[in-house]
């Protein structure tokens, strides 16, 4: 008895749902941007999935990815109307392995049903073709319809070539209860953020530059690239 909402109301509902995100943030200093301190949430959360001793397989595919979306926290909640929207980063790796500046983008998702709860968590997008990475920076993208979306695997002894050969644009992996799951994605919309991008590199900017062409770099997202470099399986 789902019913899918237009992108316009979905998207209204990711963009109240997102504002709330960083009021629940701790820990960050007052004086930077948001967009700031989402590059450092965003830091914490690779940080913390790549300690997790069943991620071995997500440090596989990171090292053969071609790019990752992470959101620091995703709020979900509803009552009759339920949905799920935060705000994150995309970065993109190349060919030699090194990963681009971060850009910014919103996730929603949105189904009328009767839905009681809320629930925070963060979420992590693997992307693994050139395909994915180039539908996401063509904006307002939809997993599981656009693109193919699948819950990550998990676990120490799986080889990434298992996963790497399969026809899967995009892997999920999810926190939830203090520890990292695979998760769906399915029906969850992506949209760049191009006022935070033009706020954060103080000049009119968009995804495919940053992503692609790196025409711009900021040293305070230096400490995410380091961590994503670091989370890389040998």
């Amino acid at each position: 008895m789902f019913k899918k909402i237009s992108y316009t109301r979905r998207s209204m509902m990711t963009s109240v749902l997102a504002g709330a995100l960083l009021l629940m943030s701790p820990g960050l200093s007052a004086a930077a941007s948001e967009q700031e301190q989402l590059v450092e949430k965003a830091k914490m959360t690779v940080d913390a999935l790549a300690a997790q001793s069943d991620m071995a397989q997500f440090r596989k595919l990171l090292a053969v990815s071609k790019g990752i979306v992470v959101f620091p926290q995703v709020l979900k909640a509803g009552f009759i109307i339920g949905g799920a929207g935060g705000t994150g980063v995309l970065l993109g790796r190349d060919g030699a392995g090194n990963w681009s500046a971060p850009a910014f983008y919103t996730m929603g998702q949105a189904s009328l049903g009767l839905q009681i709860g809320a629930e925070a968590k963060e979420l992590v997008l693997v992307i693994m073709t050139d395909k994915g990475l180039e539908a996401i920076i063509k904006n307002q993208v939809k997993l599981g319809g656009d693109l193919s979306a699948a819950v990550g695997p998990m676990g120490k002894n799986v080889g990434a070539s298992s996963t790497t050969n399969m026809d899967v644009d995009v892997f999920s992996f999810a926190k939830t209860a203090g520890l990292f799951i695979g998760a769906s994605v399915e029906g969850s919309v992506l949209d760049a953020k191009e006022d935070w991008l033009n706020a954060y590199y103080g000049q009119p900017v968009t995804a495919h530059d940053v992503v692609i062409e790196r025409k711009v770099d900021k040293a305070q997202a230096g400490p995410l690239k380091a961590s994503l470099k670091a989370a890389e399986a040998p």
